[in-house]
């Protein structure tokens, strides 16, 4: 069967339409500030949407059909064309002039990572710095469409799991069409980015801060407008308390959230992926809390100037955000934390690994993943002792096919690999192996602060040329669940059946 390459550019073209309508924000912003880069960024938007638009008129007449190879094609070029077009308004205002360099902002924007390689962010116009916040909040909208509409139905990565949670045929669906579902989890991700903007701004931030934090929180990127990120507002405990809960919410799976405003409350608490997440974050946070307050120097660790409300205050709260910034993968900072005893470096590194919920904007393997890898394990030593048995696994009191049960397992086999050879590509480049192995986890997790010369208070401005250009495309791998990407590199993908 041959490619329909028709559909796919009119979805590439409906993509640059989007890209551009939000340049247009970014320009609309610019002029607000007066910081002098406005027709630079219009004429970015303008650029893309025209290209945009005839892409979408040339190919008006394609098939209305999208098959499985065309779908794989469509989300892994897809986020290429936006990374690559979203490169614009840094090039053309010359706030970041290298292309190797404003592709790797770009690409760690959309794929919510939030690493960066800007020393100075301060510094530039505040219509930049408003663009770099919307490359996230597009890629972490639509990380909700791939997991609502797309990976379900290419069966990608054990995500057949959130299927049964959304449109299909089953009691708990949402609605019975993909793109209702998607307006509808859109318009919560578009509240809760109004709710935190608004809070933030009563709690003592400007409202430019307001607005750009709360598009990388619920986004769980980690872009942030001040070089210190959220260690700027150690003085206002307050502030980090309300992108703790905002970053609680962005990783949990939006179909609860959906499911709690229906006031289906119980059904949201009662998820076992939900349960899981919530009793990991109490628990990592209760150890980090404790080694932080009986072990770490607060003199050298730069916690709190001044310490507000007490060094037991100030332990629980950099722990647990600390805690939820890695789990979530949204990558904001408060402190520099590979100070707080190498326990503490070893055991937010295990963290990157983690993830947030499925069906929500943070990266990484996932909750549920683990969950359904840990439930096998076990049934593994039932089977052993008794093989005649029939031991399902079972997830929201429902078993799960074993089909799915070996997608996970190959997905989790297949991440682990591509750690691996990520981190060996980066010593590859003379990077030492604390630095490789922090950047391949972060990378491929979409975490942001890695480990080493790239942690916490560093950004990736001295990564060599080679090593940016890796460290994107691991971040677009792991942000399209592996296989996505993956599956293009194969000889058989290819074929024409």
């Amino acid at each position: 069967m041959k490619l329909n390459f028709k559909i796919i550019f009119h979805f590439f073209g409906l993509l640059l339409l989007f890209n551009g309508g939000f340049m247009l924000l970014a320009a609309l912003m610019s002029f607000i500030y007066k910081d002098g880069v406005t027709k630079e960024i219009l004429s970015s938007g303008i650029l893309v949407i025209i290209v945009g638009g005839i892409s979408m008129l040339t190919t008006k007449n394609h098939k209305k059909e999208l098959n499985k190879r065309e779908g794989y094609l469509v989300v892994s070029f897809g986020w290429i064309v936006m990374a690559l077009t979203g490169t614009l308004p840094y090039i053309l205002t010359e706030s970041i002039p290298s292309f190797t360099n404003a592709f790797f902002e770009t690409m760690s924007g959309y794929t919510t990572t939030g690493a960066s390689i800007l020393n100075d962010i301060e510094s530039l116009p505040e219509g930049i710095l408003f663009w770099r916040s919307l490359t996230h909040w597009i890629g972490g909208m639509g990380i909700i469409v791939l997991a609502i509409a797309i990976l379900p139905l290419l069966g990608i990565g054990g995500m057949q799991l959130f299927a049964a949670e959304a449109p299909g045929p089953n009691a708990d669906k949402l609605h019975p069409r993909i793109t209702d579902t998607a307006k509808r989890l859109w318009l919560i991700y578009f509240g809760y980015t109004a709710a935190e903007t608004i809070l933030l701004k009563v709690a003592g931030m400007s409202f430019f801060d307001a607005i750009n934090h709360s598009l990388c929180t619920l986004s769980t990127g980690g872009f942030s407008t001040k070089n210190a990120s959220i260690a700027f507002w150690n003085g206002q405990p307050i502030i980090q308390y309300i992108i703790i809960v905002f970053m609680f919410l962005a990783g949990t799976n939006f179909v609860l959230s959906y499911f709690a405003f229906k006031g289906k409350v119980q059904k949201a608490i009662r998820d076992e992926e939900f349960k899981l997440y919530f009793k990991f974050i109490v628990l990592f946070t209760i150890i980090a809390a404790l080694i932080i307050y009986f072990r770490a120097d607060f003199s050298i660790s730069s916690i709190d100037h001044p310490m507000v409300f007490g060094k037991g205050e100030a332990s629980i709260r950099h722990a647990l955000f600390q805690v939820l910034a890695i789990i979530t993968t949204t990558g904001f900072v408060t402190a520099n934390y590979t100070l707080w005893t190498p326990f503490l470096v070893v055991f937010f590194f295990g963290l990157m690994f983690l993830g947030g919920s499925a069906g929500s904007t943070s990266g990484g393997v996932k909750v549920v993943r683990h969950m359904i890898l840990i439930k096998n394990s076990f049934l593994e030593f039932k089977r052993a002792l008794h093989p005649n048995a029939v031991l399902p696994v079972r997830y929201n009191k429902k078993s799960v096919s074993g089909n799915i049960v070996f997608n996970i397992l190959g997905f989790f086999i297949l991440y682990m690999i591509s750690f691996i050879v990520g981190a060996l590509v980066f010593s590859m480049l003379q990077i030492d192996f604390e630095s490789a192995i922090g950047l391949s986890a972060s990378s491929i997790g979409n975490v942001g602060p890695a480990l080493g010369n790239f942690g916490p208070v560093n950004n990736y401005a001295e990564l060599p040329t080679l090593g940016k250009w890796w460290s994107a495309f691991l971040m677009l791998i792991g942000r399209l669940e592996l296989f996505t990407v993956l599956i293009l590199l194969t000889p058989f993908f290819w074929r024409n059946r």
